[in-house]
Formats: structure tokens, C-alpha cells, sequence
């Protein structure tokens, strides 16, 4: 049998964290479910990586962007469209306190 790394109080709580609302029997196959997934990571922490670099992606990119190039933007008036509330040439939000 796996080792009993969270509880199904554990389990209880992270369903209240999450905001979702579970049965008993859910609980008790969320905490057998969570643990089998936890005794998984424990046989890849026995894989022995010396010597191996340490990756961060998969694939060998490195900041795959675009160029950042300047285009015209949309006229005022077009941009202003569809705005409910408006000052002269400017959006006009509600106050806050």
C-alpha cells in the first residue's frame, strides 16, 4: 500500500480552498488519488541526474518575441465610439471615494 502523505482532512481543506464542495466518498478517493500522485514524484526523485543540466523548457527557445514596431492607432473619434461617458476628448469614469 502507498504511504499516506495527506489525510482526508488535508484533502477537506484544500476543497475548501478551492471552493468546491465534496462528498465523503470523493473525499476519500480525492485523498487516495492525491497520495498514489505523491508516491509517483517520490520514484522520479529516485532517477539519478548527476551530471545532467538542469532544464527549464523543453525546447531549446529563448525569448521568442516579436519585434516591437509602432502603427498608427485608431482616431479618437473611433476609439471614443462606443464610450457611455465622455469629456471633450477623454473617457469619464465615475468618481471613487
Amino acid at each position: 500500500m502507498n504511504r499516506q502523505y495527506l489525510s482526508k482532512k488535508d484533502v477537506d481543506h484544500i476543497a475548501l480552498l478551492a471552493h468546491i464542495e465534496l462528498s465523503d466518498e470523493e473525499k476519500e478517493l480525492f485523498t487516495e488519488q492525491f497520495n498514489q500522485i505523491l508516491e509517483y514524484f517520490k520514484k522520479i526523485d529516485e532517477v539519478d541526474t548527476e551530471g545532467v543540466e538542469p532544464t527549464y523548457h523543453v525546447l531549446d527557445l529563448t525569448n521568442v518575441t516579436r519585434k516591437d514596431e509602432t502603427e498608427p492607432s485608431l482616431p479618437t473619434e473611433e476609439a471614443m465610439k462606443n464610450v457611455p461617458k465622455k469629456e471633450n476628448k477623454f473617457l469619464k469614469a465615475p468618481r471613487i471615494v
